[in-house]
């Protein structure tokens, strides 16, 4: 019995939005094509009908988690109106971003993963970083070297989601939290000359 085309691309958008999940829960590695299939109630030598391999899916489920994790950011930082950097980093650096890392940014979850990934996988992240550098230039307006500043504050940011999650469940992560939102908005304060 054969699948209908829009029955085997809902059961592809299954496994890859599975997959970006489980990636960013625990990593580039932690895919079982297996275990992946059971969750997804498909089988396992389903899985070649969607991917020609393990690979390609690590490819998809990185786009995918990036391309959620971004879709998230934009909802909460423009719920009450324009995005600013204040909105940008209070979301970025909140409790709840720190303690949900399955729907969380990608970044901040793989970054060392896809150091250390084929290249094809870090050209998918490395592209998907100039954008956010854009996009968070943007919102920074107009300050000299905005550019630069957003790279910056996007290392200040991932960096603290990482070590704040390093100490879960203890006080400095709140601290970290709140000590990486500060610098960055007086970084922002002083690149305008206020």
């Amino acid at each position: 019995m054969g699948h209908s085309q829009a029955e085997k691309a809902q059961s592809r958008e299954r496994i890859v939005a599975a997959a970006a999940r489980q990636i960013r829960e625990s990593g580039l590695e932690s895919i079982s094509i297996a275990e992946l299939m059971k969750q997804v109630d498909l089988t396992h030598g389903g899985f070649y009908g969607h991917f020609p391999s393990r690979s390609a899916l690590i490819a998809a489920a990185l786009e995918r988690a990036l391309f959620d994790g971004e879709a998230a950011s934009v909802a909460a930082t423009g719920r009450k109106g324009a995005r600013t950097l204040k909105s940008v980093v209070d979301s970025y650096l909140s409790p709840a971003h720190r303690d949900n890392p399955g729907t969380g940014c990608a970044i901040a979850a793989l970054a060392e993963d896809v150091g250390r990934a084929d290249p094809e996988v870090r050209q998918i992240m490395m592209r998907r970083m100039e954008l956010y550098f854009g996009e968070l230039s943007r919102v920074i307006g107009d300050v000299p070297e905005a550019d630069k500043l957003a790279i910056s504050i996007w290392c200040t940011m991932v960096g603290a989601i990482v070590l704040s999650r390093v100490f879960k469940g203890d006080e400095r992560s709140n601290v970290i939290l709140r000590m990486a939102r500060k610098a960055i908005l007086e970084q922002e304060k002083n690149a305008r000359g206020e």
